[in-house]
């Protein structure tokens, strides 16, 4: 007979699923991480163009192609959308009474 299975729905971030502390810093950077690899791909830089164009060396090209985020700020990220030529947006908007509210990445 088959072990039942037990879902839970996601909140949406999977780093406060998983319980990490600092889960919404740590979805932005994911999500800004994501976003300079797509670019870079998207221009297809080799790991050298990369290098030269972020200011960064070959380790650090690495760690934030794999997601490893630790040692990037977000600021230092979107410098990095800056170098890849992407304007970065930072808008406010005001959340309705009783409505959790929350940050988030929004790629136009």
């Amino acid at each position: 007979m088959a072990e039942e299975m037990k879902v839970h729905s996601s909140s949406g971030n999977v780093f406060a699923d998983l319980g990490l502390p600092n889960p919404d810093e740590l979805l932005i950077k994911a999500e800004l991480a994501h976003q300079i690899s797509e670019l870079i791909s998207e221009r297809q830089l080799s790991p050298t163009e990369a290098e030269k164009l972020l200011g960064i060396d070959g380790p650090n090209i690495s760690a934030l192609m794999r997601g490893k985020l630790s040692d990037f700020s977000t600021e230092r990220l979107f410098s990095f959308l800056n170098a890849l030529g992407s304007n970065v947006e930072i808008r406010i908007a005001h959340s309705q009474p009783n409505v959790q509210a929350q940050t988030r990445i929004v790629v136009a």
